[in-house]
């Protein structure tokens, strides 16, 4: 008896230190550091970048820790940001600047920390992304939306003439733009006209006014446009599906989309409410700009600077053109294929 008791207690011994010799090495595994990516979008409550954000998050889960933050619209405030995220000596920066301009004075921190960044969504002036070998550009062509956006408007046109309410052949368009000074807002504008334009169709501008891509400036532009050139207005442009969706708020408010009273209007995201906005036949089109991709790219090229990596498709799944910049596509959207921008 004594000799098999010895046994079992030396056999369990022995399984008990080879089990703990596994378990020692499992959370090593497991609890392995994960790199540390400092997130600043610049304001939470934009419909289109709480898509890319949540994008973001979600493609980081179980590869990377992501640290997201507000930046309340405010410059001075993603600065100090991001210089809390260099104190705690994040692995690499993901940055949606306020002022694509200040992006410059964010590079140069990050270099001195020798931290890498990736800025998203506002594309940095081209002299700035020069100025270090870690500095990526993901976002998409703001001249491709523009020119889309254009296109819809010649769509409708061109299949209902009895829409110029002028009767004289002339598009009256009103613009309501993102911010001043912002390509996207700026390129939009320019390329949704000269598309109209490069179809033969005759332009005439009766309004212009900055929405600042807010749902509720659009639907106050849209009104005063509407008080002062009513009966000439024949199509609404928006730089984004917020302010195209404020700009349906006023128009309903005047009236429009029942009893055959109707004004096209165009914005630009796919966000969901426009979605819904279409399927109500409200909004004309849209245009696909796509969060979730936008996201996906941020994260997998901040993921693999912070892991000391040059990011490439091979790496990141996507093509990085130019050695800095990730381009995701747009897309047109009407109410005929808005399931491919659920």
């Amino acid at each position: 008896m004594k000799r098999n008791w010895k046994g079992i207690i030396l056999t369990t011994m022995l399984a008990g230190a080879l089990f703990a010799g596994c378990s020692s090495s499992t959370p090593a595994a497991t609890d392995k550091a994960k790199s540390t990516i400092g997130v600043a979008i610049y304001k939470f409550d934009d419909t289109f970048m709480t898509g890319v954000r949540n994008a973001i998050s979600k493609a980081a889960e179980g590869k990377a820790q992501v640290d997201i933050v507000d930046s309340q619209n405010a410059q001075a405030t993603q600065n100090d940001k991001v210089d809390l995220f260099i104190s705690k000596k994040v692995n690499a920066l993901a940055i949606n600047p306020v002022d694509r301009a200040a992006a410059g004075v964010i590079i140069d921190k990050a270099k001195k920390a020798n931290i890498p960044v990736v800025f998203f969504n506002r594309e940095p002036l081209a002299e700035d992304m020069k100025k270090w070998d870690k500095v990526f550009y993901v976002g998409a062509k703001a001249e491709e939306s523009g020119t889309i956006s254009g296109q819809l408007m010649v769509d409708y046109f061109k299949a209902h003439p009895e829409a110029y309410r002028s009767k004289d052949n002339v598009v009256h368009y009103v613009m309501l733009k993102g911010e001043p000074g912002h390509q996207d807002a700026e390129l939009r504008t320019k390329y949704a006209i000269k598309a109209m334009e490069d179809a033969g169709l005759k332009v005439v501008k009766v309004a212009e006014d900055t929405g600042m891509w807010d749902r509720v400036k659009g639907q106050e532009k849209m009104a005063a446009f509407l008080a002062a050139n009513g009966d000439k207005i024949d199509c609404v442009f928006a730089n984004n599906d917020d302010m195209a969706l404020g700009a349906i708020e006023a128009l309903k408010a005047a009236g429009y989309f029942k009893d055959g009273k109707y004004i096209p209007v165009v914005g630009v995201d796919a966000t969901a409410p426009a979605l819904k906005a279409l399927e109500d036949g409200t909004l004309l089109g849209t245009v696909l700009n796509d969060a979730n991709n936008q996201g996906k790219a941020t994260f997998a090229i901040s993921n693999a600077l912070a892991q000391g990596l040059v990011p490439n498709k091979e790496n990141t799944g996507f093509e990085i053109i130019d050695g800095k910049y990730v381009w995701v596509p747009y897309k047109k959207i009407t109410k005929a294929n808005m399931n491919e921008a659920k």
